[in-house]
C-alpha cells in the first residue's frame, strides 16, 4: 500500500444514490451499536456478577473478560466465512446471536452458564466489529467513505453510552445494581435485557439490505453485482465500478484464503497484514477497555460512590461520542494517518497524568485508593481527556483502515486475522487488569497503558500509510 493520492477522487459520480448508501450504511452501524451495547453494559454489572456468583477477583475478571474470548473467534471466523457466504450474512447471524445472548446473560444462575452466553454475545460483537466497516467500504465511495465507516464508531459509542445510562437509571430506581427490581430479578439483569430491543431490530433492517457488490464479484455472480451497484451509483458508474472490481480480481480467480496472506514472492507475511495486526493490537494495549469494562469499578476504587461511578461513565460515553464527530468532519479532509498519531500523543500525555495522579494516593482501611481533592480532579479530568483524543482517533480510525486497507483479494482474510489479534489483546487487557490492580495498583497500571500510547505514536509515523481517496481497488498488498 502506497501513499500515493494522486488518483484520489473528489466528486460524487453522477447517478449515485446517496441517501440509499447512507441508509445501508446506518443499518450495518446497527451492528456497532449493538458491539458498543454488549461491551459496555458488563460495567454496571460487576457488583451484581460477583455477589450472585459468589466469585474472586480472578474468576470475576474471567466472567468480565469471558465474551472477549467469542470476540476473537467470532471476529476471525466472520472474515472467512464472510467470504463463502457474505457480508450481510454473517450479519445476520450475529444479530441472532445478540439476541440469544442478551436474554441468556440475563437469566444465568452461575458463572458457567454466563460465560456460555456471554461467549455467545462475544462471537457476535466479533463478527460486527469487522464486517460491518468492512460492508461499509464496500458500498461507500472513496470521497465520503471514510466519514461513514467513521459512523460505525459511532454508533459503538452510542452503544456504550446506552449500556451506560440504562445501567446508571436501572440501578437508580432499584436502589442498586444488586438490588431487586421488575418481577422479582435483579436490576443487574434487566442490564442485559435492554438489548434485547435493539438487536431485534438490527435483525429485521439486514433482511432489507443488498450483498456487498465486491463479493457478489468474487463469487462470479456478476449480474447480481451490476444490480446492487445500479441502485448505488446509476446505470453508467455502475458499470465502471463493476469492471474496476472485477479487473482487480482478475490476475488471481481462486477463492480467497488464509495462505493469500503469505507473499508468493518473498514466503513471508505481506507487510499490510503486519500494519493490521499492529494497529489492532495497539488499539487496546493503550487500555481503553479497562475504561469501558471497568470504569464503575474504577471510580469506586478512588472514593466516588456506586452512581457517581456511573454517572461518569455516561458523561465519558457523551465525550465519547462528541470526539467522534470531530473524526467525522476530519478523517476524509486531513487522513487517518494525521489523526491516529495525534491521538496517540494526546493519549500519552493525559495518561501519564491519571499515573502521576493516583501514585499520590493512599490505601483507606476499606482498601480504596484515596487522593487529594487536587489530585482527584486531576485523574477524572484527564481520563476523560484520555477518552477523547482516543474516540477522535484510534477508536474509529483504526476500524476505517482495517475495512479498507486490505486488497480485495485478501480483505477477509487480513480481517480475520487483525480481527483475531484485536480481541485477543483486548481480553489479554481486560483480564489482566484485576491482576494488576491487586499487584502493582493503579498507577502501575495506567503507566503500562501511557507506555503503549508512546510506542504507537512511533508505530504510526513509521509504519502506517495513508489511505484517505483511494479507492478499494487501488489498495496494495
Amino acid at each position: 500500500m502506497g501513499n500515493s493520492t494522486s488518483e484520489r477522487v473528489t466528486d460524487a459520480p453522477r447517478g449515485e444514490n446517496t441517501g440509499l448508501i447512507i441508509l445501508i450504511s446506518c443499518v450495518a452501524t446497527i451492528g456497532g451499536f449493538l458491539f458498543g451495547f454488549d461491551s459496555g453494559v458488563i460495567n454496571g454489572t460487576v457488583d451484581g456478577l460477583q455477589r450472585a456468583f459468589d466469585s474472586d477477583s480472578v474468576v470475576t475478571g474471567f466472567n468480565v473478560a469471558s465474551m472477549l474470548l467469542g470476540c476473537a473467534v467470532g471476529a476471525f471466523f466472520a472474515g472467512r466465512m464472510a467470504d463463502h457466504f457474505g457480508r450481510r450474512n454473517v450479519l445476520v447471524i450475529a444479530a441472532v446471536f445478540f439476541l440469544v445472548s442478551a436474554w441468556g446473560s440475563g437469566i444465568a444462575t452461575g458463572s458457567l452458564e454466563f460465560v456460555l452466553y456471554r461467549v455467545l454475545g462475544g462471537l457476535a460483537v466479533g463478527a460486527a466489529s469487522v464486517m460491518s466497516p468492512a460492508y461499509i467500504s464496500e458500498v461507500s465511495a472513496a470521497q465520503y467513505r471514510g466519514r461513514l465507516a467513521t459512523v460505525q464508531q459511532i454508533a459503538i459509542i452510542c452503544g456504550l453510552f446506552a449500556a451506560f445510562l440504562s445501567n446508571y437509571l436501572l440501578a437508580n430506581f432499584a436502589g442498586g445494581s444488586t438490588a431487586i427490581f421488575w418481577w422479582g430479578f435483579e436490576a443487574w439483569r434487566w442490564m442485559f435485557w435492554v438489548e434485547i430491543l435493539p438487536a431485534a431490530v438490527f435483525l429485521v433492517a439486514l433482511l432489507f439490505i443488498p450483498e456487498s457488490p465486491r463479493f457478489l464479484v468474487a463469487k462470479g455472480r456478476k449480474q447480481e453485482a451490476l444490480a446492487v451497484l445500479t441502485r448505488l451509483y446509476g446505470d453508467v458508474e455502475g458499470a465502471r465500478k463493476l469492471a474496476e472490481i472485477d479487473a482487480s480480481l482478475a490476475t488471481d480467480h481462486h477463492r480467497p484464503r488464509l495462505s493469500d496472506l503469505i507473499g508468493k514472492a518473498t514466503g513471508k507475511v505481506r507487510p499490510i497484514v503486519w500494519v493490521g495486526i499492529g494497529l489492532a493490537v495497539f488499539q487496546q494495549l493503550v487500555g481503553i477497555n479497562v475504561v469501558f469494562y471497568y470504569g464503575a469499578v474504577l471510580w469506586q476504587a478512588v472514593g466516588f460512590s456506586e452512581n457517581d461511578a456511573l454517572l461518569i461513565n455516561v458523561l465519558s460515553g457523551a465525550l465519547s461520542i462528541g470526539a467522534c464527530l470531530v473524526t467525522v468532519a476530519l478523517v476524509d479532509r486531513i487522513g487517518r494517518k494525521p489523526l491516529l498519531w495525534i491521538g496517540s500523543a494526546g493519549m500519552a500525555v493525559s495518561l501519564t497524568l491519571v499515573t502521576i495522579a493516583f501514585a499520590t494516593g493512599t490505601l483507606g482501611e476499606d482498601g480504596r485508593l484515596a487522593l487529594s481533592d487536587n489530585m482527584g480532579v486531576l485523574a477524572l479530568v484527564a481520563a476523560n481527556v484520555y477518552v477523547i483524543f482516543f474516540n477522535m482517533s484510534w477508536g474509529p480510525v483504526m476500524w476505517v483502515m482495517l475495512g479498507e486497507m486490505f486488497p480485495n483479494q485478501i480483505r477477509g482474510s487480513g480481517l480475520a486475522v487483525a480481527g483475531l489479534f484485536q480481541w485477543g489483546a483486548n481480553f489479554l487487557i481486560t483480564w489482566t487488569f484485576p491482576m494488576l490492580l491487586a499487584g502493582i495498583g493503579l498507577a502501575g497500571a495506567y503507566g503500562l497503558y501511557a507506555a503503549a500510547a508512546a510506542l504507537s505514536v512511533v508505530f504510526v509515523l513509521r509504519y502506517v500509510h495513508e489511505t484517505r481517496g483511494r479507492e478499494l481497488e487501488q489498495m496494495e498488498g
